[in-house]
Order: structure tokens, then C-alpha cells, then sequence
């Protein structure tokens, strides 16, 4: 497993990062849509991992088999662009502005939520047998984790809410460390066993993920929970992408690039050539 050192891989980060800000919108829809169908796919067999076990560390040591296959694709999480993009306007690259990151952003937000939901859809109707009959006891659970995810932060009101930020926070802390864990290794087994580690952490501990939850909710309200649309907005998802951003941005991405950015590889000299990434990125925007 071929390690590379942060000086390496910081600016692998920030190629990264541009890149995606200049994919074209097509592309960036249908990556981020795979990639949220995908990880809730994972959400749901970690919970029935957990319910045919009742063993729950059991579903947090599987979970990240699902990260690891869209990272390995080339899907785009809405809490990896977070870490990522920034980067690329810090470093001044050329054509890189706010408009764009937040057109990333947005993109890949609507692109993960219509994946989770459609996946939510598909685990609804296989819990029920089409709506036919109560929730089997997989879906119960998903509409359990549902209300205590809202109405259980809602009980507590402000300190609630401070929780559910920090709570995801954390998440990205360690989701944003396996999307760089990625970077530092050359080989697929490495790239899965750096990824593994953080996301089997950050379940483990039930922090907030926003693309997660984009599962989890949407197919606890189908499941008949007791909880509303504006519960799920006002009492996790709002908050939790905040915090996202938040944990990934601040203690991965700018802690990365500003203790390593110095010694790293200068710009035509790095290990992608970072003219010819935006030459690329430049000529699929314009294909689009």
C-alpha cells in the first residue's frame, strides 16, 4: 500500500476540489445521485444488519462498505464538496469563485437527496409489501430513528439544537478524513481500509450525516412515524448540514492545507499537473 505524505496529498486535494467546481451539471447530478442512493443502500442494510443481529456495533462495522463503493466510482458526496471545493478558491486557482462552489454545493445536494429519497421510496414499499401491510420490523426501526432524531432534539429545545450541530460536526470530522484517507494511499485496499476506519466511527457513534439522513427520514414519514416534514427540516437536516460544513471544512480540509500547503508541490509539479486537470475540467463544462 503506497502511502503518500500530506505535502503530496494537499495538493491532490485542491485538484480535487476544482475540478469538481467546473464538472458539468449533468455530470455533477448523476454522480451525486448515485452517490446518495448508494449510501443510504448502506444505511438501510446497516440497519438490518443490526435488526437480524441486534448486534448494532455489527451494522457500524458494515456501513462503510457502501462509502467505500462510491468513493471507489467517483460519486460526490454533499459532505465531501464541502471539504474539497473551498480549498481550490483559498488557493487562488484560476476561475474559481464563490458562484461556483456554491453551484457545486446546490448541485450536489439536489443530486444526493433525489438518490436517498428514491432508495427511501424502494425500502418503503419492501417493508410493507407495497404499502399492502404494516412495517416489518426493519422499517420499524427506520421510523424509530426517525422521530428520536426530531422529536428527541426537539424535546430539549436550544441545548437540542447545539447537540445536533456538534453531533454533525463530528460526523463530517471523520466522513471529510476518510474522503483525504482515500488520497494517501495508491492502491484500492489501502484507499478502502484509510476509509473504513472514520466511517465506521462516525455511525458507531450516531453522529448526524446529512445524506444519510436524507434516507432515514424520508422513509420513516413514508413508514407512517410520528414526525413532520418541518420536524425533519427544523430538528436535523438544517442544522446538520451546517454542522457538516462546519467539521469537514474546519478540521480537515483548512487544517490540511494551511500546515501543509507550504511544502507542497508547486503548481506544474504536483501529482496531477493541475493546467491540464483544468483543462479538462474546462472542456467537459463545455461540452455540457
Amino acid at each position: 500500500m503506497s502511502y503518500l505524505v500530506p505535502s503530496e496529498f494537499v495538493t491532490k486535494m485542491v485538484d480535487a476540489g476544482e475540478s469538481k467546481i467546473f464538472m458539468s451539471t449533468r455530470d455533477t447530478v448523476i454522480r451525486a445521485y448515485m452517490a446518495g442512493a448508494i449510501l443510504a443502500l448502506a444505511a438501510a442494510f446497516a440497519v438490518t444488519v443490526t435488526v437480524q443481529t441486534g448486534v448494532p456495533i455489527l451494522g457500524a462495522v458494515l456501513f462503510p462498505v457502501g462509502f467505500c463503493m462510491l468513493y471507489l466510482l467517483g460519486f460526490d458526496l454533499l459532505t465531501g464538496v464541502f471539504v474539497l471545493t473551498p480549498l481550490a478558491l483559498i488557493d487562488r486557482r484560476p476561475g474559481v469563485d464563490l458562484n461556483g462552489i456554491l453551484r457545486n454545493w446546490g448541485l450536489v445536494f439536489i443530486g444526493n437527496f433525489a438518490g436517498a429519497f428514491t432508495v427511501a421510496v424502494m425500502m418503503a414499499i419492501v417493508c410493507t409489501y407495497g404499502f399492502s401491510t404494516p412495517p416489518d420490523k426493519v422499517g420499524t426501526v427506520i421510523g424509530h430513528i426517525g422521530e428520536g432524531r426530531t422529536l428527541g432534539y426537539a424535546e430539549h429545545g436550544a441545548a437540542g439544537m447545539l447537540t445536533l450541530f456538534i453531533r454533525g460536526m463530528l460526523c463530517n470530522w471523520m466522513v471529510s478524513t476518510g474522503v483525504v484517507g482515500a488520497m494517501i494511499c495508491t492502491s484500492v485496499s489501502g484507499k478502502v481500509i484509510a476509509m473504513w476506519m472514520p466511517i465506521m466511527l462516525f455511525f458507531a457513534m450516531t453522529f448526524e450525516h446529512s445524506i444519510v439522513n436524507m434516507f432515514l427520514f424520508p422513509s420513516g414519514l413514508l413508514l407512517g412515524a410520528k414526525f413532520s416534514l418541518m420536524d425533519y427540516l427544523i430538528w436535523n437536516e438544517i442544522p446538520t448540514v451546517i454542522g457538516n460544513l462546519v467539521g469537514g471544512l474546519a478540521f480537515t480540509g483548512l487544517t490540511l492545507y494551511t500546515t501543509h500547503v507550504k511544502t507542497a508541490p508547486k503548481r506544474g509539479q504536483g501529482i496531477v499537473d493541475r493546467r491540464a486537470s483544468r483543462a479538462r475540467a474546462l472542456d467537459a463544462a463545455d461540452a455540457a
